[in-house]
């Protein structure tokens, strides 16, 4: 296979650079990525420690020591004598330069240089100071993707306090199940939002939760019906402040985010990660993979209920812009983040695959209203990018753009594969494992294995794990979520594939994993051929257990006014059988109006397996449209034919 893109031979980058400095400093000869990779994980302590004196993060003590090893992968320390701050580190640059812009799907804008966010976020720490906040105390956040929101954090980060959010969209009981798990000292909320030019008072639903969490509440007042009791406005913080408060050191290991699972199997997972693993990860993640730099405009389609957001907002700690966008992003046209990429200027376009999908489903040709010029770099997670969405981007999008497929999670706030712009682009793969992240394919064997595939694991420890599950004191449910399937090695959860050149091909979550006949398929290897057919819009594919062995039931959802003719049922056999193969066959094909979904937009199998299986929903306040469940039920019953 040849590659679809190529780095310009001309053109310098900070992974070579930084290369270049690794031969050096350690009087060895590394040629390539592959290279590089390799002697990161065999060398760890080097490897990381060397990273953060080329990272130059700002510390009132410098570590000594890298990794502290213990007798388990779970145990191990990192950097266990560094102090710092999360928030010092984002303000490192305080000039004119514009550190954010913000639009949303009316066309508002708004800009502030990091000098006015400095100014800002020091005005609210000091407020959040006099009501109390300090080192360890949780903030929630129930806020949009707004400048304000990014403030609020650094502000509470800025006294060594936790932060943790959800955007205004989860259900009251959603957000209770998170929030009160983790007891916050202060909840900061927005009153309304818009979605599809519509605006939605939320002020009900947070009187609500603030009386249950029985905590003080700051309100953004974005001029709605409604008020929130008790509650202290925004623009009441924003007073002149002579005396910003000095920024709380404090260890590499201590806490700065609390983010959730999804919730699917039961109440969401409290996973909390430490403010040095995560600072240090995302610098190497945005300076070396993406090549980010203080004369770039980062963008990612994000909420701040998904982790996307906090690695979005590491890009303030390398002075770049970043770009914040709120509301639909087809609203009011399927044009809309593309117009607003190419007039912001963006170098590094982040989104889902399914976004990207749903453009070439709707005709889109961005390239023939945009130039793009200032963009280089398009980045896709989320759920694997079909190959055929490579062919997409270049030829109407922008042909000479590197598109990098990243893939990580919640559970680690970073990437155990993504790109690399030394490296060529090969359709359907992610381009290489991050430096560091000693990622392999195992088998059930728990062999490594290349060319097949099998079960994603991380071998060693990794700065950016989780430092510890809330309410998890003697570390079970942490142990039971990574550590259980091999002994000391970190299972992911992802089926997956490294290829001779070392890509990574992934084809959806093992736990969703179809096994008809005892061959083992993945479902995004389903989902890029069926979704291939003009009249469907999107699928999900799960196993049936039938007469001692499990055929695959797919569900479709058809562009309106289609229905599910003969004709379409036999499209949908025929390209897999001739692109996948006889297995990849459904058994059922049956249409749906939507399908299941996290609130962080993932579709989610599990919920349809339980469905069709009869079985009860562990969690319906996991998913973002929950009335969808009634109609699974009801096409449940047709299930019960050959």
């Amino acid at each position: 296979m040849d590659p679809i893109w190529k780095p310009l031979k001309s053109r310098n980058s900070a992974m070579n650079e930084f290369m270049q400095g690794v031969n050096s400093r350690f009087k060895i000869n590394l040629a390539n990525y592959e290279e590089l990779w390799q002697w990161s994980t065999d060398n760890l302590d080097q490897f990381w420690g060397y990273w953060w004196e080329k990272s130059n993060i700002r510390a009132s003590k410098n570590p000594g020591q890298a990794l502290v090893h213990a007798d388990s992968f779970e145990n191990e320390k990192w950097f266990p004598d560094a102090k710092l701050n999360l928030a010092e580190n984002l303000l490192l640059f305080r000039d004119e330069q514009t550190a954010i812009i913000f639009r949303d799907e009316n066309g508002n804008r708004e800009v502030l240089s990091y000098a006015k966010l400095f100014q800002l976020a020091g005005t609210v720490a000091a407020e959040l100071k006099n009501l109390g906040i300090k080192k360890g105390d949780r903030v929630a956040a129930i806020m949009p993707n707004r400048p304000e929101t990014i403030i609020a954090m650094i502000a509470t980060t800025w006294l060594g306090g936790t932060w943790s959010s959800c955007s205004p969209d989860f259900g009251k009981e959603g957000i209770l199940e998170r929030f009160e798990q983790i007891e916050p000292k202060l909840l900061i909320a927005i009153d309304g939002y818009q979605f599809k030019g519509k605006k939605i008072s939320i002020c009900e639903k947070i009187n609500l939760i603030r009386k249950k969490l029985a905590c003080n509440c700051i309100v953004v007042n974005w001029q709605l019906c409604g008020s929130v009791e008790s509650s202290i406005s925004w623009e009441s913080l924003l007073k002149t402040q002579d005396h910003f408060p000095s920024f709380c050191q404090m260890d590499f290991n201590d806490p700065a985010y609390i983010l959730y699972s999804s919730g699917t199997t039961g109440k969401p997972k409290c996973i909390v990660h430490g403010i040095g693993g995560t600072l240090l990860q995302h610098l190497k993640e945005h300076r070396l993979h993406t090549d980010i730099t203080r004369r770039d405009t980062l963008f990612f389609f994000t909420t701040c209920g998904w982790m996307m957001w906090n690695w979005l907002v590491s890009g303030l700690a390398s002075g770049c812009t970043l770009l914040l966008f709120d509301g639909n992003p087809f609203y009011p046209s399927s044009d809309t983040l593309m117009q607003i990429a190419n007039d912001e200027k963006v170098s590094v376009f982040g989104t889902s695959a399914k976004y990207l999908s749903a453009l070439e489903k709707d005709g889109a040709e961005p390239r023939l209203q945009h130039n793009f010029t200032n963009l280089r770099t398009i980045l896709s997670t989320g759920s694997p990018l079909a190959p055929e969405s490579y062919d997409y981007v270049h030829k109407s999008i922008k042909a000479t753009v590197q598109i990098s497929s990243i893939s990580g999670g919640t559970d680690i706030v970073s990437c155990f594969a993504l790109g690399s712009p030394t490296l060529p682009v090969y359709r359907g793969e992610l381009q290489c494992r991050g430096l560091g992240m000693a990622v392999e394919v195992w088998n059930s064997q728990g062999k490594p294995i290349r060319n097949e595939p099998g079960e994603l694991v991380c071998t060693k420890s990794f700065p950016s794990k989780p430092i510890y599950f809330w309410n998890d004191p003697n570390g079970e449910r942490y142990h039971e979520a990574y550590f259980s399937r091999y002994d000391n090695i970190w299972c992911h959860g992802d089926w997956a594939e490294i290829t001779d050149h070392g890509g990574i091909i992934i084809s959806g979550r093992s736990d969703a994993i179809l096994n008809p006949g005892g061959v083992r398929i993945g479902t995004a290897e389903i989902y890029r051929e069926v979704e291939k057919i003009p009249a469907v819009i999107e699928s999900i594919a799960v196993g049936q257990d039938w007469e001692g062995d499990e055929r695959i039931v797919l569900f479709v959802v058809l562009r309106e006014k289609k229905k599910l003719t003969k004709s379409i049922k036999n499209d949908i056999r025929q390209i897999l059988k001739r692109n996948a193969s006889p297995r990849h066959v459904p058994a059922k094909i049956i249409k749906v109006t939507d399908i299941p979904r996290t609130r962080s937009g993932k579709i989610t199998e599990i919920v349809v397996k339980d469905l069709i299986h009869k079985r009860p929903i562990a969690n319906k306040e996991a998913i973002s449209n929950p009335e969808i469940i009634e109609e699974f039920k009801s096409k449940a019953e047709l299930l019960n034919n050959p």
